[in-house]
């Protein structure tokens, strides 16, 4: 027995996690979203499975996500950045306004209840699956980004409603451009950069708001130094990290090469299902 799992299910997680990783990665390269989609709601499971109480365990899923996002973003926004279709102005805009975000979302993080992330998730999630499904091309704010505050307040929400939810603010920036008439690989190769300005702070921020779990919870190896760092599972990493490494590449190059209606319509049906699950832990407490 480790950490109160036998063998059995320590081996079938970490082929979960595996799995879910190789998948992670591949739609951090297609729609440049960082993956943390997939990861929050897998993570969910796992840690629920390992026993990890419910006060915590939504934290612990955010922060891992973040800290996987790192990596798969890095390598999602150089391949993106080759081909040319990185906007950097609107990185030069957004960058301090995101990093504002994030800060203000880990701090939050820190003292929020367990189900502010669940409701953040949820809204998100439907929102984005809505326009995932539903858009058509008549659906726009304007015919270009906006200038001043308002563009600075938009990079301040992403920012901190990508902490809150474990994302790498794909989600949020892929909606913004493309409402505002941006072609949607541009969309997605800026949003790839966005993830990396989210997700290292992200992570550092759920370190430290997560530091005091392991003396609250003694019993509970997940939450433990080596298995964790505060909200970031460092096995679940491990295990998810290397192969959203390789197949994030894969993704940048479907992205480029195909139209993306499908991918679309089917990630926003994977986004209703997965925010329906926390509509039921909302309301059910699992």
């Amino acid at each position: 027995m480790i950490a109160g799992l036998d063998i059995k299910d320590i081996v079938e997680l970490a082929l979960l996690l595996i799995a879910t990783g190789a998948l992670s990665g591949f739609l951090a390269g297609v729609f440049g979203i960082g993956g943390g989609a997939i990861l929050v709601p897998v993570f969910y499971e796992c840690f629920r499975i390992a026993g990890v109480p419910l006060e915590v365990r939504m934290p612990l899923c955010i922060g891992t996500s973040l800290a996987v996002i790192i990596p798969t973003s890095i390598r999602s926004f150089q391949a993106h950045y080759k081909r040319g279709a990185v906007d950097m102005a609107i990185l030069r805009v957004w960058w301090l306004p995101i990093v504002i975000g994030v800060v203000s979302g880990s701090v939050v993080a820190r003292y929020a209840p367990e189900r502010l992330f669940k409701i953040v998730f949820v809204c998100v999630a439907y929102s984005a699956a809505a326009r995932l499904i539903f858009a058509r091309e008549g659906w726009k704010f304007g015919d270009d980004l906006p200038k001043g505050p308002l563009m600075r307040a938009y990079g301040f929400c992403v920012g901190i409603l990508s902490t809150l939810m474990g994302i790498g603010g794909g989600l949020f920036s892929n909606l913004l451009m493309t409402f505002y008439g941006r072609p949607i690989h541009q969309a997605v190769a800026t949003s790839s950069a966005l993830a990396v300005l989210i997700s290292i702070p992200g992570a550092l921020g759920y370190i430290y708001a997560g530091w005091p779990a392991a003396a609250n919870y003694p019993t509970i190896a997940a939450l433990q130094i080596p298995f964790a760092l505060g909200y970031v599972s460092l096995i679940g990493a491990v295990l998810v990290m290397p192969m959203s490494l390789v197949t994030a590449p894969l993704g940048v190059r479907a992205a480029h090469a195909m139209s993306k209606r499908t991918l679309e319509v089917a990630f926003g049906c994977y986004l209703l299902i997965v925010g329906s699950r926390f509509v039921m832990s909302l309301v059910g407490g699992l």
